[in-house]
């Protein structure tokens, strides 16, 4: 036999192979998709129909680990720029941000984790959080933590509590919101 009618032979059996299962998937789709153990695809209005999101869905956040969290909160350095009163964590060299001891019964977790990985999305005017772009003077962190660890420090936060024998704290401030109620 001649490489020619080799090449033509093998692309006979490749088309035909293909054409094959072509003419399989048409029969398993209008089948149902029940050939070989699969199972009718969702109808709609059921939970995954098209892939689709399922009604009523809400994005659930972890449980995370607040002693974890709080390792995270020392290695970031969160402290140089937000004082938490009751800990001993070094004074803050530029009071940027918020007092956070009495974040916790405050904000959902939704928010902190927001704060942390978007610090854009909500700049509360007026309390110097703000830099002179519009931007947030909080930087991203996101490419120095991993998933996890963004999971424990909002833990961490949404964690702490105010301290009634806390000290007055480097900020002065007494208001029930640290001076933040919106980053």
């Amino acid at each position: 036999m001649s490489s020619h009618a080799c090449r033509c032979l093998l692309a006979g059996v490749v088309l035909g192979s293909l054409l094959g299962a072509t003419v399989l998937s048409i029969q398993a789709q209008h089948t149902g998709g029940r050939e070989h153990g699969r199972q009718d695809p969702p109808q709609k209005g059921t939970e995954h129909a098209e892939h689709g999101t399922p009604e009523g869905w809400k994005f659930t956040w972890p449980q995370g680990n607040p002693v974890k969290g709080r390792e995270v909160f020392v290695k970031l350095e969160c402290y140089s720029c937000h004082e938490v009163k009751g800990e001993r964590f070094p004074v803050p060299s530029n009071m940027v941000g918020p007092e956070l001891s009495m974040m916790g019964p405050l904000h959902e977790v939704e928010y902190f984790a927001e704060a942390i990985i978007h610090p854009n999305a909500v700049i509360q005017k007026g309390k110097g959080y703000d830099a002179a772009d519009g931007s947030s003077k909080m930087p991203s962190y996101n490419d120095l933590v991993t998933v996890q660890e963004v999971i424990d420090l909002v833990a961490y936060l949404k964690n702490l509590k105010p301290t009634a024998d806390a000290p007055a704290g480097h900020s002065g401030r007494s208001d029930s919101t640290g001076g933040h109620d919106r980053h």
